[in-house]
């Protein structure tokens, strides 16, 4: 951990519940233990789920219409975007408590922290703008004009850029992290929802609902280039997950229930799998070997076997799943 980390985690820590790292507040989980959080957008709460048991042991009432998360680098918070109160949600992972709330301006849909954890980024979609808030402060940043109905918001690895997708223009603005101006706008398949970066900040992926596309990006000189179709186009591509070696790319058919396995050097599907009704957000674990789904529709979650290429459990969760987040 760089000396700038320890600092923002401590000083965060102080903040928002007098919490030191490392010390245990409330339930004390076992070790090793490993947890999914399940966004449930008209329950309110987080549903949290054992990696081990694939069971539901517990829940989290965060606020009004929770979407998307993001965890913080050291694995300690975990921020949720709370459509209906304008705020991100602080959960203490230790504790399953919310700590604190930060106000991030109007209806947020999806989340992400920067690399080192200072800063939260949100996509306000009614008013086609992206905020950032200093986490440890709780004051704005800053706040920019992005594409229309902003969705997914993905902060690239090396911390230099935000990326909002514009729903409505079929667009991708990229901002410079740092104030917010915008670097760039690229034009992708029709309505995008999420992002995903190659480790080294040089690929970015994004999935197009609409328009049934995976589009391709040189996210160093800010180039688009090309896109792959998914089947005929109507399955509604939404969430995304690169596996560790980079050489796959999985994909959630909203439509058509189902994971596409995806050749990034061929940009050709190479499987897919059934899983619940209307996947949305997707989690891959650190050594690719397992996938899980957020069936909104279905009220559940799919943990799918990658190399077998099958479903090995359904955890109902209730609600209406939004996002999946592994947490450690």
């Amino acid at each position: 951990m760089s000396a700038r980390l320890a600092r923002c985690v401590v000083s965060f820590c102080a903040l928002v519940g007098g919490f030191a790292p490392g010390t245990a507040v409330g339930h004390q989980p076992p070790a090793g233990e490993r947890w999914l959080f399940v966004s449930d957008e008209p329950g309110n709460r987080l549903v949290v789920v054992s990696v081990k048991t694939q069971r539901v042991v517990g829940t989290i009432h965060v606020g009004r219409r929770p979407r998307g998360m993001a965890l913080s680098p050291d694995g300690n918070r975990v921020f949720v975007a709370l459509g209906n109160e304008d705020a991100v949600a602080v959960v203490d992972v230790a504790s399953r408590h919310v700590v604190a709330k930060l106000r991030v301006g109007k209806d947020p849909e999806q989340v992400a922290v920067s690399p080192d954890a200072g800063t939260v980024y949100v996509s306000n979609e009614e008013i086609a703008m992206a905020t950032a808030v200093d986490v440890l402060t709780k004051q704005q940043r800053f706040r920019a004009p992005v594409g229309k109905e902003p969705e997914g918001v993905a902060v690239s690895p090396d911390g230099r850029t935000v990326w909002v997708t514009g729903e409505s223009d079929s667009s991708v603005t990229v901002l410079d992290a740092a104030d917010g101006h915008r670097l760039t706008t690229l034009r992708v398949g029709a309505r995008p929802r999420f992002v995903v970066f190659s480790r080294d900040a040089a690929r970015a992926f994004v999935s197009a609902e609409n328009g049934g596309t995976v589009t391709y990006i040189d996210a160093r000189a800010d180039s688009v280039l090309g896109a792959m179709s998914i089947g005929d186009r109507t399955s509604k591509p939404t969430g995304l997950a690169l596996s560790p070696d980079e050489k796959t790319l999985y994909l959630a058919n909203g439509r058509s229930n189902e994971v596409a396995t995806i050749d990034v050097s061929a940009r050709a599907v190479m499987s897919t799998v059934a899983v619940g009704e209307r996947p949305w957000g997707i989690a891959l674990s650190a050594d690719g070997g397992t996938l899980y789904t957020a069936n909104g529709r279905s009220g559940s979650v799919s943990v799918v076997d990658v190399k077998a290429n099958r479903v090995g459990a359904t955890v109902a969760v209730g609600g209406r799943p939004y996002s999946v987040l592994l947490v450690p």
